[in-house]
């Protein structure tokens, strides 16, 4: 089988440099361009030592017509707002996307200029993109061309509380999600220069932000709604924790009838029964952040708290594994129609 050629737009930044990084290893792909308007000229390995020995690509600027020429597909880590103006071009000549923006995750419009305050510029391709998470909808990014990867906070919400909200076991009114990010996610497409970012407020510190208006809410609220087949309101909140990677993820979700814990973790290993990146843990068993670094793996537990009703359902990604640049390539895999493990097979990284 020969190779496909793939570039990756917007690669200065974490989630970039996880792509490349998770690229190198593919049998399925040859990796032949990379853009950065910031770091247009110089050599790969000298933007990133981590990569010397691996490549000999330079950094071109961000130019759809060279991307397609040297490119079947390509991946966008560009910030919000600017992959509705590459997209466009891209499609037109024939080359595949995955965008890891946020520009083609919601399908309406008018919900993008509520959340994103600015009219979508690619209306067509926003009606033709997939939600890139698999384990919901393999089906439609099979054969697809363009996919939008979610987004960090809402792949840990959705696969932690899926099966309730698709099963019917939830009150789809009072969910709670809390979620809590290293620093890599929340400034994952570029290597932002924020003081919210510096080491002296960032560690040993947790901080809220986005409170009572983040715009993966839309996300979450979309999907558990397609999943739910009615309306569904999420309330979250997210942080920012003292760690490189890792999203940890709690919601509480009300019950519409009285189930164990037990019963509940029968309903989740039904639901992800055969997905090769969900691991839903045994009962008593607890998720952290540690046990994911560096994979595509969701580890995901559910508890049911007797006293008020509710599910516990908690969740571990890597905010550029599962969360970002791994997910990507899973979707890749699946829209190429490869072993959806190709590539990606390397455990955790531990400690």
């Amino acid at each position: 089988m020969s190779k496909i050629r793939v570039a990756v737009a917007g690669a200065s930044g974490y989630m970039g440099a996880e792509l490349l990084r998770l690229l190198h290893v593919h049998p399925q792909i040859t990796l032949t361009g990379v853009t950065s308007d910031r770091l247009a000229g110089e050599r790969l390995d000298h933007a990133y030592p981590h990569l010397r020995g691996l490549s000999d690509l330079a950094f071109h600027d961000l130019d759809a017509h060279w991307l397609s020429d040297v490119a079947d597909v390509v991946f966008l880590a560009l910030p919000h707002l600017e992959s509705q103006r590459t997209v466009p071009m891209l499609r037109a000549a024939g080359v595949k996307v995955v965008d890891l923006s946020a520009d083609y995750r919601l399908k309406n419009a008018d919900d993008y200029v509520e959340w994103y305050k600015a009219a979508h510029l690619d209306p067509d391709g926003l009606a033709h993109a997939v939600y890139g998470l698999p384990e919901l909808h393999r089906k439609s990014i099979t054969g697809a061309s363009l996919v939008a990867s979610p987004g960090c906070y809402p792949v840990g919400a959705i696969l932690a509380t899926a099966p309730l909200v698709k099963g019917g076991l939830a009150r789809l009114d009072g969910i709670v999600i809390d979620g809590k990010s290293g620093v890599s996610g929340a400034g994952a497409q570029g290597r932002k220069v924020d003081p919210m970012y510096l080491y002296t407020e960032a560690n040993e510190n947790v901080q809220a932000y986005g409170i009572g208006f983040h715009r993966h809410t839309a996300e979450m609220e979309q999907e558990l709604s397609l999943l739910a087949g009615e309306p569904v309101r999420v309330c979250f909140t997210p942080h920012l924790v003292p760690l490189n990677r890792g999203l940890f993820t709690t919601a509480s979700v009300p019950l519409a009838t009285k189930l164990a814990t037990t019963d509940l973790v029968k309903v989740y290993r039904e639901f992800y029964a055969g997905e090769p990146f969900v691991r839903v843990l045994d009962e008593g068993q607890r998720p952290a952040t540690r046990a994911v670094v560096g994979s595509n793996y969701c580890d995901v537990a559910v508890v049911t708290d007797t006293r008020t009703g509710r599910a516990v359902c908690v969740s571990a990604i890597d905010n550029l594994g599962k969360g970002g640049s791994a997910n990507g390539i899973q979707n890749l895999n699946v829209m190429q129609g490869w072993h959806e493990r190709t590539g990606l097979d390397a455990p955790p990284v531990y400690p």
